[in-house]
């Protein structure tokens, strides 16, 4: 386990980017597998299953796509938002989120105004952003319309955003607080293992029945701002 972590930090100091990527496609790929055997036990406990479809069989179209999310937006994007850049010269340079709170706000790394800010500007920011991307691609890659992706995210977004706003705040303050910058991104994604299953099993429930709270209390706030 000790050589492996060595690798990995010589993979992320020489290829940054190509490391976040790549580690950050597996993990949710591997979050998306949880999601189906999950929503598989639950259908299979409330007897939603033909006999012929009690054995699991995992969808590998809907893994790689979910693995190529992860790749393709999380791990670079996350990169530039939360990591840091090491120079040939072995010169460290600070990007994204961190950068702008110290240039813009003028505030010390590690402060409590520094954490408590870059926890706000990332739940803010990037946490409606990823969601919105999630949901959007997944669509997409399930050829769906655009009017049906409209749909699901009407759907889903809200009941996404408002249960994992009272979890991933919480997670950010440690991570910010004591966890390296260069290794913010590795702890996000690790508990986007957990977090990439839980997307991806909100994503399946479709029209579930607890989803309509959510879209009655939507469909309440535009009727009182209509009337407003």
């Amino acid at each position: 386990m000790l050589k492996f972590w060595k690798w990995y930090q010589n993979c992320l100091a020489v290829h940054p980017v190509k490391t976040q990527m790549i580690s950050s496609g597996l993990i949710w790929g591997v979050g998306d597998i949880a999601a189906q055997t999950i929503t598989f036990a639950t259908a299979n406990r409330r007897r939603k299953v033909s006999e012929r479809d009690k054995e699991l069989k995992i969808n590998w179209k809907r893994v790689a796509a979910t693995s190529l999310f992860g790749f393709g937006f999380v791990g670079p994007v996350g990169h530039f938002w939360l990591d840091y850049h090491r120079a040939p010269v072995a010169c460290t340079r600070y990007e994204g989120l961190d950068r702008i709170i110290k240039t813009r706000f003028k505030m010390q790394p590690n402060s409590f105004r520094f954490v408590a800010t870059k926890v706000a500007v990332d739940g803010v920011i990037f946490g409606p952003l990823d969601l919105l991307v999630f949901f959007s691609y997944m669509g997409f890659s399930n050829g769906k319309s655009i009017p049906q992706i409209k749909e699901d995210v009407k759907r889903d977004f809200l009941p996404a955003l408002v249960m994992e706003g009272g979890i991933w705040p919480i997670l950010q303050v440690a991570n910010f607080r004591y966890v390296p910058v260069r290794y913010q991104l590795l702890y996000v994604n690790f508990f986007c293992l957990l977090d990439s299953c839980f997307l991806s099993w909100i994503e399946q429930q479709e029209d579930a029945a607890w989803k309509k709270w959510f879209t009655q209390f939507r469909a309440l706030k535009e009727q009182k701002s209509e009337g407003g």
